[in-house]
């Protein structure tokens, strides 16, 4: 672990589970990130457009103290980003 990272702690996912869902031809990964008050609400929203994969990644304020509350939470605001914005995000 590199100094930086251990001074400023490190913000990778809280969770090597694969907390992926299909959701209208979108692949959505729930990412939630460590917090000190609980994870941090963010996915990861994919889809293959013209054979070229297209990544958004989505991270909100909100923090929720359970980690399976927050990949509910998580890919629940992926699914509405891609009900309001669709294919746009890209």
């Amino acid at each position: 672990m590199s100094l930086l990272s251990r001074l400023f702690g490190s913000k990778k996912s809280a969770s090597p589970v694969d907390n992926s869902v299909e959701y209208l031809d979108f692949r959505i990964t729930a990412e939630p990130m460590k917090e000190s008050q609980g994870y941090r609400l963010c996915a990861v929203i994919e889809k293959e457009v013209d054979g070229e994969l297209k990544t958004h990644r989505l991270i909100r304020a909100d923090t929720i103290a359970n980690l399976d509350q927050c990949n509910e939470a998580s890919i629940g605001k992926a699914k509405q980003m891609i009900d309001q914005v669709g294919e746009r995000l890209f």
